[in-house]
């Protein structure tokens, strides 16, 4: 190839081959469209998706699956104040996400060009690297220093900014263009003997210790290490919402329907790729036992000792090498749930809770109600596909949807459940859906979870969260995604509106004269979601009934386009809007630690 018909843009998409990207997300544009026509010619798979932000959302959500950065490319200007979102759900969820994003002419820059935008300035307060390259000779080292620095460490997100005289401009000299310097996995470190020795004495003096499993325990496919663990000293362990299936939620020591209980009286607290953030109510009462010690195991040196953290008992470093030294120090101690009635507690809690969600999956009432719905949809699902296999992967979206769905589908096997996550991101579902798709069953798969290697992607949407990515369908059904949706709809935010239905008239005739009307968090009544699916070439369903919810689920499951099942529920009361995981901490009267 001639050096005057080789530009940055085949330079670059070469660069992220060599780095091993199988898969780039985005929305091209002038400058950036020639960067995704020379990856696609070099066997890089190009998603386009219909809004720079649910690109991002994709590219975030598909390295965590992988564990390797999703990367992702757009335009300048608004593509890149679009994919922002991406940056702060990255960061938030310690996703690896290299950004890429066009931007003018370098020659133009304060002149006032065409989508002009200091992206680096902008980003690098919300990035851990932020560059330019200079020039097109330097691209592969700057591409690779930003790949690498996205999941070394902490993972997080990098932007590379990509003038369009870089992209496009012809190479005087191929020969000045540096080679793709090898980026290895990251390397791992464990604890100091004296420090885990500590930690072991607390945990074996512990009369109701807890292990707490994120995530991150999940992102760094520990899930073995902490089993051996698990079983080995008989902890009874909670995961967070992503957690799940780290342990099989069936595992006799895993105590999520008794969370309350188990965090009122748990005394010692091992955390495992989890944070002390609002999702564990920040180590604090009034949820949280105020005498509870907490140990942290986190590779990122600034999550120990926050908030109830102590930073003296805490274990920088990979979870996988600090849970298996941990069980070595173990090794001749197992917990006596006799030792304590924190067991006893759990026991009765445990057996309260699902009892009460057994009677609330058993009400067949119509409209239906979230519970009845779930477990209809679990019911049909698991015919198909056992929870053993792990051949499903569930995306749960919205507030009640999101909250109500977790603890209704089990997971026997990690990374087969996403949600909003840390940063309670709305919009996530459908790239979500796409990433995990691309994930297990793209051309580039490597991801697998469970016996099941090709696995059927599920999204449960409240209505409202649907609508945030709602068009992204098309890009489904452009890329042949065989992807089941069900859209749960209760015509609002939250509970919905249940002055809606017979009276949806009376409702809109008042607004008309300026009398108070539609209420800040209602939708329209009834939406016809499935709609979208079908002239996108999917396969739409409306449904009322539990006969016609499990049939459309049966259908959808088997059907090789994406499929929008779209669920009448009960609207809900009308009361206060509020977030049941937002419980504010115990003012304290001491000083804190720091």
């Amino acid at each position: 190839m001639s050096s005057k018909s080789v530009t940055g843009a085949y330079i670059i998409a070469r660069t992220l081959r060599d780095l091993g990207v199988s898969v780039v997300f985005g929305l091209v544009g002038v400058p950036v469209s020639d960067i995704a026509e020379q990856a696609i010619n070099l066997g890089i798979r190009f998603i386009g998706f219909r809004n720079e932000q649910a690109a991002s959302y994709a590219a975030t959500a598909y390295g965590y699956l992988t564990g390797k950065p999703g990367v992702c490319l757009v335009v300048g200007g608004p593509g890149v104040l679009h994919a922002i979102a991406g940056v702060g759900n990255a960061s938030a969820n310690n996703f690896p996400f290299p950004l890429l994003g066009g931007s003018i002419e370098t020659n133009l820059v304060t002149k006032g060009a065409f989508q002009e935008l200091d992206s680096v300035s902008l980003l690098t307060p919300h990035t851990k690297l932020s560059i330019r390259p200079p020039n097109a000779a330097s691209l592969p080292s700057v591409i690779a220093n930003a790949y690498r620095c996205s999941f070394y460490g902490r993972p997080g997100t990098s932007f590379i900014d990509l003038p369009a005289d870089i992209i496009m401009d012809p190479l005087d000299s191929l020969e000045d263009v540096e080679e793709t310097p090898s980026v290895a996995n990251p390397p791992a470190g464990g604890a100091d003997e004296a420090r885990l020795f500590k930690v072991a004495q607390l945990i074996k003096g512990a009369k109701a210790p807890l292990v707490l499993i994120g995530k991150g325990a999940a992102y760094a496919r520990a899930e073995d290490v902490i089993r051996r663990l698990i079983d080995q000293t008989n902890l009874p362990f909670l995961p967070s919402p992503m957690g799940k299936g780290v342990l099989p939620d069936s595992h006799p020591r895993n105590v999520s329907s008794a969370r309350s209980v188990a965090l009122k009286m748990a005394d010692v607290v091992l955390i495992l790729g989890a944070r002390l953030n609002w999702i564990f109510h920040y180590g604090e009462p009034p949820k949280w036992n105020p005498a509870a010690r907490f140990i942290q195991v986190d590779i990122s040196p600034e999550e120990l000792g926050r908030n109830a953290g102590d930073a003296q008992l805490a274990l920088v470093g990979d979870v996988n090498i600090m849970a298996s030294q941990l069980t070595r120090l173990l090794a001749d101690w197992h917990y006596d749930p006799s030792s304590s009635g924190f067991a006893r507690r759990l026991i009765a809690a445990k057996e309260k809770n699902e009892a009460a969600a057994s009677a609330a999956a058993a009400d067949p009432s119509t409209p239906l109600s979230y519970a009845y719905a779930f477990d209809v949809i679990k019911k049909a699902l698991h015919s198909l596909s056992p929870s053993e296999e792990g051949g499903t992967v569930y995306i749960a979206e919205g507030a009640n949807t999101m909250d109500i769905s977790r603890s209704i589908f089990p997971l026997q096997h990690p990374r087969l459940r996403l949600d909003a996550g840390s940063y309670a991101t709305m919009g996530v579902g459908l790239p979500y859906a796409i990433a995990a798709y691309e994930a297990y069953n793209g051309p580039g798969a490597q991801a697998t979870s469970g016996p099941a290697r090709r696995k059927k992607v599920v999204a449960i949407e409240g209505d409202s969260a649907f609508g945030f990515a709602g068009m992204e369908i098309e890009t489904m059904a452009r890329f042949q995604m065989d992807i089941l949706i069900f859209v749960i709809n209760n015509g609002g935010i939250y509970f919905g509106d249940s002055s809606s239905g017979e009276d949806w008239s009376w409702r809109q005739e008042r607004t008309v004269k300026g009398e108070p009307g539609l209420r800040s968090w209602a939708l329209g009544w009834e939406v016809r979601y499935e709609k979208m699916a079908e002239v996108c070439g999917g396969l739409g369903y409306f449904v009322r009934t539990p006969e016609e919810l499990h049939k459309a689920t049966i259908e959808g499951f088997q059907a090789e386009v994406p499929v929008i099942v779209n669920v009448i529920i009960q609207s809900g009361k009308l009361e206060k809007a509020s977030f049941g995981w937002q419980v504010s901490p115990t003012k304290k009267t001491k000083t804190a630690r720091l």
